[in-house]
């Protein structure tokens, strides 16, 4: 099984058909990102059970001169005779060379699949059926080789703190598993690798890249944290943990530190009155992180309010932290943009990697925990709002 069948036209391959460089069409499609140069892919309700009478078509297509590498994470069909009842079939309309079908009786030979072709049509149908996870699997370019999901994908075993290197494929923050840990202690070893470096920042989840990371000796207690989107959970005893360097930190180990703020400046602040008739200011000021008491707040009722951080020159800014102010009063920033200026006059919004939209970063949930984001790519500026 899972060896290389010539077959003939694709059962509803022309869903696939389209201009764009990659595409998926048709009701049985669950999570998917495709990106040119990788991405991931999903059958509906994936890891449920999948629908009855459904199909998906996913078209791939990497840039002219690279091949594309699929790997397989699950594929968990029910079995029929030549996989009549639920199928995955892979196949290079241009050649018409296929690989499959497969299902849970005809699994691919191996768990990567490299092919001669930057085209590649992914075709997965059901009929009736009473069980089965279904599908997921993940793309790279010849130019990325690598991609894996779990821990346990990566062979051969490296020893503890020796560093070694994955790719992680776009469209992981999405995929099924859990996380322990947070970024400044490392992750429990059973954590979901490609998710957990997302969670970490390392990576940005629409377009994946390349990852290094160790392999240390465990910890007692993982503690929680949200960070980029992701919550971990916190976890018990591991033998190791997983702990993610960032390229830049292995040249300069200063790359993580804290940013000096010259000056703060708000949209409006709030002058409280309290009950014995005291004013009390929520100012600017009062926004940096490590201030106790209460924190920065605007006039209340104030719309599209901003808050400004002058560094005093030029920085690299790679993430930012957020916390409520849980001082008598349980407020804090649910969501946010954020914009940078060299000047001070001239304003650009982040939009991040896909450079299609303005971001809007995920804040708190409370008043107390603090939430990381991270800037794929960094801000180069001297004023952030």
């Amino acid at each position: 099984s899972g060896g290389l069948t010539k077959r003939g036209n694709l059962r509803q391959g022309t869903a696939c058909l389209s201009t764009l460089p990659s595409v998926s069409a048709g009701n049985g499609c669950g999570h998917t990102l495709l990106t040119p140069h990788s991405g991931t892919l999903s059958s509906k309700n994936y890891p449920g059970t999948y629908p009855n009478h459904t199909m998906c078509c996913w078209r791939l297509q990497a840039p002219p001169g690279t091949s594309l590498l699929l790997a397989f994470g699950d594929v968990d069909l029910e079995p029929s005779e030549h996989c009549a009842h639920s199928s995955l079939l892979l196949a290079d309309p241009q050649t018409g060379t296929a690989y499959g079908p497969y299902c849970r009786n005809s699994v691919p030979s191996a768990p990567l699949l490299v092919t001669n072709s930057s085209t590649v049509t992914v075709l997965f149908n059901s009929t009736s059926h009473r069980s089965g996870r279904g599908l997921l699997v993940s793309y790279a370019t010849s130019q990325h080789p690598g991609t894996h999901y779990t821990q346990e994908h990566i062979s051969p075993d490296p020893p503890l703190t020796m560093c070694f290197s994955v790719y992680c494929p776009a469209g992981c923050k999405d995929i099924h598993g859990d996380i322990w840990g947070n970024p400044s202690q490392g992750y429990r070893d059973t954590s979901v690798l490609c998710k957990a470096a997302v969670h970490a920042g390392v990576i940005a989840d629409e377009l994946g890249g390349q990852v290094t990371l160790s392999r240390e000796k465990g910890i007692t207690l993982y503690e929680s944290a949200f960070a980029n989107g992701l919550r971990s959970k916190r976890g018990s005893l591991s033998e190791k943990r997983l702990v993610f360097h960032k390229v830049c930190c292995l040249l300069s180990p200063a790359c993580d530190d804290v940013l000096e703020v010259v000056t703060f400046n708000a949209s409006s602040w709030w002058h409280e009155v309290d009950v014995l008739g005291q004013d009390r200011a929520w100012v600017a000021e009062r926004a940096a992180l490590s201030t106790t008491g209460h924190s920065w707040a605007a006039e209340p009722g104030a719309e599209a309010a901003w808050l400004e951080l002058d560094l005093g020159t030029r920085r690299n800014v790679t993430g930012i932290i957020t916390k409520g102010s849980s001082e008598q009063h349980d407020y804090y920033v649910t969501s946010y943009h954020v914009s940078s200026s060299r000047d001070g006059k001239n304003w650009r919004p982040y939009r991040g990697s896909s450079g299609q939209e303005d971001k809007v970063f995920e804040g708190n949930a409370d008043s107390q925990g603090e939430v990381s984001n991270t800037f794929i790519p960094p801000i180069i500026a001297r004023y952030i709002r």
